[in-house]
């Protein structure tokens, strides 16, 4: 199936050269998958920025953020037996784990929705515990009444599970812990409630049994959440036949709530397809794509940081039409816009 989305012609419309980095001893890495909302007349992204230290010649070195709440540079010999650094993104060291980088939040607004600009009196949102102490990662954006509700990925040692930090003016934000324990990610929060209930997806994950699957739980008051439900699995021999995981918050159509969301395969190829679900019992699925409604096709998506990725954690409404925002190549922010009746058709 033909993509469905049709991309920006101005994409990539960030890339890392575009973004201040947060210190002068480090440096962007690369840009990946923003959370995306309107506030005050613009469309706004809450992108991921990936930094880490200039790296040495025979060494790798990246950030943590220590006990004494500041950032460290920890920096190991790529001779060292004991180190694996096979993966670009994650390194083991005697055994323990770290990340290539760290990862923060920042804010860029847009007129347009196309050319966007970071807003120095919003701050960024920055790790602040030790259970992410290896950065913030990935939020998706869920206004309800007026507030946002953000949903991200946290990591350290112990492992990545999902915060939620809370905001009505973006300027004052509440950080109110985790609500989904390690290992988990890819949470997005419904902008309504249901029958007086919050619900959220979610990505459990283990190695032994089970998988990477999309699982939707539910909460009276966003902090506690329970009947959880696992609503998708991989599929082997298709495009998401290793992994999956939700996208933005659900959109509600009349024929049931829309959910973007990825998945990939074993040569790691993420692409994008759509759930329907159930409008008064969304954990109910209805239809789900067999092909892709995208792919990696675009130069910028299939080569990066990690190549052949398209990723999503972020849209906004207009009627029919949905625009996208997306990182590509763990490397770069892109956009696109799609026809959700069209997407619906797909799911007939």
């Amino acid at each position: 199936m033909k993509d469905l989305f049709v991309r920006f012609p101005e994409n990539p419309i960030l890339q890392p050269a575009d973004i201040h980095s947060s210190r002068e001893d480090m440096v962007i890495e690369c840009l990946l998958n923003p959370g995306a909302f309107r506030y005050q007349g613009k469309t706004w992204l809450l992108l991921r920025v990936a930094e880490r230290p200039v790296q040495e010649p025979g060494f790798i070195s990246f950030p943590v953020f220590g006990g004494d709440r500041t950032i460290q540079i920890v920096k190991f010999d790529l001779s060292d037996p004991k180190l694996n650094a096979s993966d670009p993104r994650i390194i083991t060291y005697d055994g323990r784990q770290y990340l290539t980088t760290m990862s923060h939040l920042r804010l860029v607004s847009s007129e347009d929705g196309i050319t966007f600009h970071e807003e120095p009196d919003y701050p960024a949102l920055f790790c602040e515990t030790e259970q992410e102490a290896y950065g913030i990662e990935d939020c998706r954006v869920t206004r309800i009444g007026d507030e946002y509700h953000l949903t991200y990925s946290v990591a350290s040692h112990m492992g990545v599970g999902v915060g939620l930090r809370t905001t009505r003016d973006w300027k004052t934000v509440q950080n109110r812990g985790m609500i989904f324990t390690a290992h988990n990610k890819d949470c997005a929060i419904f902008d309504e409630t249901i029958q007086g209930k919050y619900f959220a997806f979610h990505r459990p994950s283990s190695p032994e049994i089970g998988g990477n699957y999309i699982w939707i739980a539910e909460s009276p008051d966003l902090d506690h959440w329970g009947k959880h439900r696992c609503i998708a699995l991989t599929r082997p021999g298709h495009w998401d036949s290793v992994r999956l995981g939700a996208g933005a918050a659900p959109i509600r159509t009349p024929e049931g709530w829309l959910a973007i969301y990825h998945g990939a395969n074993e040569q790691n190829r993420y692409c994008l397809g759509a759930l329907l679900l159930d409008l008064a019992e969304p954990w109910n699925v209805l239809a789900r794509s067999v092909d892709p409604i995208m792919e990696p096709e675009a130069d910028y998506e299939k080569t990066g940081f990690f190549g052949n990725v398209v990723f999503t954690n972020g849209h906004v409404i207009d009627g029919d039409r949905i625009t996208m925002y997306y990182g590509a190549a763990d490397t770069v922010i892109c956009g696109a816009t799609a026809s959700i009746s069209r997407i619906l058709e797909t799911l007939r």
